[in-house]
C-alpha cells in the first residue's frame, strides 16, 4: 500500500470513529422518527455514494469512447461494481428501516420499486461484461451500456419517486429547496457523506490498481 494510501485511510478511520460517536452520542431524536433516525446517516451517504460512483462509471465510459484505454475501462468497470455494492447496501439499510417503522421490510413503496430497477439495470451491466471474451470489445460495449444506464439514475433515484405517494421519509432537501434540520444533525450527516465518499474513493483506487498490479504480472 502506497503512502497516500496509507494517509487516506488513517484519515477515513479517524472520520468513521467521529462520525459513529456523534451518531450514538450527539444527535438528538428526530420528531416522528425519534432515535430511528440513525440509521439515516448510514443510509444517505450511501445512497449518494452508489449516484456518484454511477456517475463516475459514466464519465470513464466517456473518456473510453473518445480515447480507449485499459485504465478509463478498469475505472469504469470498478466504480459501477462498487455502485451496484452501494445500492445494495441503501437497499438493506432501507428495508431495516421500513421493517422497524412500517413493519414490513418490502412494499414495492416507489423509491423501493426504482431502486429495485436500479439493481436489475447495472446487474445487467456486470452480467454483460462477464459474457464478451474479447477485452476490447467487452470495454468498448460496456462503456456504451454505462453511459446510457446513468441516463436512467437520475429519473430512477430523484424524479420518479416524487410523483407518487411514498411513505418514504421527506428527502434532506425538501422541496422548496432548503435544508430543515437539526445542526447537529447536519453536521454529523455531512461528515457521514465525506466518510462515505473518502471510502469509496480509497476502495475504487485500490481495486483499479490492484487489477493494474495482477495484469502486469500476468
Amino acid at each position: 500500500m502506497r503512502s497516500y494510501e496509507k494517509r487516506l485511510w488513517l484519515l477515513i478511520l479517524l472520520l468513521t470513529a467521529a462520525v459513529v460517536y456523534a451518531v450514538f452520542f450527539l444527535v438528538p431524536p428526530a420528531m416522528g422518527l425519534g432515535s430511528l433516525v440513525r440509521i439515516a446517516f448510514f443510509h444517505i451517504p450511501v445512497a449518494w455514494v452508489a449516484v456518484l460512483a454511477f456517475l463516475v462509471s459514466a464519465g470513464y465510459a466517456v473518456r473510453y469512447l473518445r480515447r480507449p484505454s485499459p485504465r478509463f475501462d478498469a475505472f469504469s468497470a470498478e466504480s459501477a461494481r462498487l455502485g451496484l455494492i452501494f445500492v445494495v447496501l441503501a437497499t438493506l439499510s432501507g428495508a431495516v428501516f421500513s421493517k422497524l417503522t412500517w413493519g414490513s421490510y418490502w412494499n414495492w413503496d416507489p423509491r423501493q420499486t426504482t431502486i429495485f430497477v436500479l439493481l436489475l439495470i447495472y446487474a445487467a451491466y456486470l452480467t454483460l461484461r462477464s459474457v464478451i471474451p474479447d477485452a476490447h470489445r467487452r470495454a468498448r460495449v460496456a462503456a456504451i451500456y454505462a453511459l446510457f444506464s446513468f441516463l436512467t439514475v437520475p429519473f430512477l433515484v430523484f424524479i420518479i419517486p416524487r410523483f407518487y405517494f411514498s411513505l418514504h421519509p421527506a428527502p434532506v432537501i425538501n422541496g422548496s429547496g432548503s435544508i430543515d434540520m437539526d445542526p447537529v444533525m447536519l453536521k454529523t450527516l455531512l461528515a457521514s457523506l465525506l466518510d462515505m465518499t473518502l471510502i469509496y474513493i480509497a476502495v475504487l483506487y485500490h481495486r483499479v490498481n490492484s487489477e493494474r498490479g495482477v495484469h502486469h504480472e500476468t
